[in-house]
């Protein structure tokens, strides 16, 4: 007989997704990748990402939104009327997580101030997320992730010595706080087995583009030093750079001496290690364009991934710089299975790799309203309120929309 697998981590936790565009549904769907029953609780308007196209998926749904929000159930409440928050109510009273990304104040304006979740609600885990807090000197402001960049320090150090500061290229602020929201949920609910009680994990982006600034924070907060933009290069080691090779670029690091002297033997310098501009990190790093300048001149007819291929042999990290197709197709992305094709959709797994009970990817993409009558008549809504609510408009309830009906 076949013993059936064993459950996901999170299955029988029920999560309320009240947020929109990144972080939230991120952390939401994470959650959701790992067994929880998440409920996405769109506005009447929806969230703004559906919009976010080409490319769409589906005539009201971009690949941005879909690749945030697949195996959530979806309903739509009119969350600013009365009639809306007593829906809210009713579901919460048997909520295990609530993630939401309101202005601050939103939850208060509608009766629900930290204080009263917490009395009314005292196992719920709140998850806030917000741009910059709920108080302090910009509490309260919006905060979207390229704005987070600039504020928050990382612009200054991404770019050539050169030239402008510039964004990182992927909203690496929101994902990684949506992370960070899921790894705050967890601890959540691990203490809540201990004590009974719910908290507020309270999650901004100020928070996250703060905590990326390593190293440059420790350089700055060790010695007062600003720290300059180094374009790929590294500012405590050397070589550790894009280098142009025959056919592209190739990134080389190098963290230790042994790497070095393994780097100039695969280039045939051999002299390079015994020079005394060469022979430490600090040597190399205080010597960095001269070293640069000589390593470029023996990589330059080199195909990337020959040398890349050759580096790796001897121990020395390199890699060809690839772009996001042949990222999303090399070897060993596809042998992880971080890339998953069901039907029509395709999307990246969940980065969160468990061995007994890994992440069941459900790649189905709910349209707006879809559940509204299914979730209502679970939580006690007969039919003809829920045919009154439409009525009024306080929800919507759709056909299913799906990009993978299988």
């Amino acid at each position: 007989m076949t013993t059936p697998p064993p459950a996901p981590a999170l299955a029988g936790l029920k999560v309320l997704d009240l947020s929109r565009v990144l972080a939230g549904p991120y952390c939401a769907q994470m959650l959701a990748d790992h067994g929880a029953d998440v409920i996405k609780v769109e506005p009447p308007a929806g969230d703004e990402t559906r919009g976010w196209g080409p490319p769409f998926v589906a005539p009201d749904t971009s690949a941005y939104y879909q690749n945030l929000n697949r195996a959530k159930r979806n309903i739509v409440v009119d969350l600013s009327v009365p009639e809306g928050r007593d829906i809210l109510d009713t579901l919460l009273r048997d909520t295990d997580v609530l993630v939401e990304n309101f202005k601050a104040g939103t939850l208060a304006k509608w009766g629900y101030p930290d204080e009263e979740l917490r009395r009314r609600f005292p196992a719920l885990i709140h998850c806030r997320v917000t741009g910059f807090g709920t108080d302090g000197p910009l509490g309260g402001q919006p905060g979207y992730d390229a704005v987070l960049q600039a504020y928050g320090g990382l612009m200054s150090v991404n770019g050539e010595p050169d030239g402008p500061p510039l964004r990182v290229g992927v909203p690496v602020v929101d994902q990684v706080t949506g992370i960070l929201a899921f790894s705050g949920i967890l601890l959540a609910l691990h203490e809540r087995h201990r004590s009974g009680l719910g908290q507020l994990v309270d999650c901004t982006l100020l928070d996250t583009a703060i905590s990326l600034l390593h190293p440059h924070s420790a350089s700055w907060l060790a010695n007062g030093t600003v720290p300059r933009r180094t374009g790929s290069a590294h500012p405590t080691i050397a070589p550790y750079d894009a280098f142009t090779a025959a056919d592209g670029p190739v990134f080389i690091a190098v963290g230790n001496d042994r790497q070095f002297g393994a780097l100039t033997d695969v280039l045939n310098m051999p002299g390079l290690a015994d020079d005394p501009r060469f022979r430490t990190n600090q040597d190399r790093v205080r010597h960095q364009g001269a070293l640069c300048a000589a390593l470029e001149s023996a990589i330059a007819d080199v195909p990337r991934a020959e040398l890349a291929a050759r580096l790796t042999a001897r121990g020395v990290p390199a890699s060809p710089v690839h772009d996001v197709a042949e990222a999303l197709t090399a070897p060993q992305v596809r042998h992880r299975g971080l890339v998953v094709e069901s039907g029509d959709y395709r999307g990246l797994a969940s980065p969160v790799s468990l061995s007994r009970t890994p992440a069941r990817v459900r790649p189905e993409v709910r349209g707006a309203g879809a559940d509204t009558r299914e979730v209502l008549g679970a939580a006690g809504y007969d039919g003809d309120a829920i045919a009154q609510a439409v009525a009024d408009g306080v929800v919507r309830a759709e056909t299913p929309l799906s990009c993978d009906d299988a």
